[in-house]
């Protein structure tokens, strides 16, 4: 199950529209603390900077959505940005985008235009990812029913992530929960109910 989309990682994009300077700086955050650090180091790698317009939203259901406009006109900058990123279903994202006037005003529509381009632009480049749920499996059975298990993962739905091999065999199987059910009768059959399942945990993963 896709529990949310976010970006892959951090970067930087730029583009000049009428003059003027935009870079967008974005990356993943996972908490508001983690925004607000990315967005004070941004700030203060661009003081010079006529406006670093920040933007965040973090959560899985898109709890904290937040924005300042930095000096441009109300609602032209920061608000847009946000509405763009929930619009694409993205979060745990922050973006700054830090702008050098270039002497030429861009009026309402085109700040919104300015600054909406630009944070698309930076998150491309950062790349989207989906986060998943997984149910995870540490299991431990004999040697012998090691290869029909690996056999039959290339058609079913569930991956072998990891064996370690000791007296008997110990691997890690992850599959979606809704297929956890079956992943369980797979193995019971497989291993004629020897299997011993160690631990199980759900976790997310990309």
């Amino acid at each position: 199950m896709i529990l949310y989309k976010t970006i892959d990682k951090a970067v930087s994009a730029e583009q000049v529209i009428e003059k003027s300077k935009f870079i967008a700086h974005v990356s993943p955050a996972n908490t508001k603390e983690a925004g607000d650090a990315f967005i004070t180091k941004i700030k203060s790698e661009n003081k010079g900077a006529t406006h670093n317009v920040p933007a965040m939203v973090i959560g899985d259901k898109f709890q904290i959505q937040w924005a300042s406009d930095d000096g441009e006109p109300q609602g032209t900058s920061g608000a847009p940005i946000v509405q763009m990123i929930v619009s694409q279903g993205i979060t745990n994202i922050v973006v700054v985008i830090t702008r050098y006037f270039g002497g030429v005003k861009l009026g309402t529509g085109g700040l919104v235009r300015a600054y909406t381009s630009s944070a698309k632009l930076a998150i491309e480049a950062a790349g989207i990812i989906e986060i998943r749920e997984m149910e995870s499996f540490d299991v431990k059975f004999d040697y012998c029913y090691l290869n029909k298990l690996q056999n039959i993962g290339l058609t079913e739905d569930f991956s072998i992530d990891h064996v370690k091999y000791t007296d008997i065999v110990n691997v890690t199987l992850s599959t979606v929960p809704e297929n956890s059910e079956n992943l369980e009768n797979i193995l019971n059959n497989v291993t004629n109910g020897t299997a011993k399942i160690l631990n199980r945990k759900v976790l997310q993963t990309r």
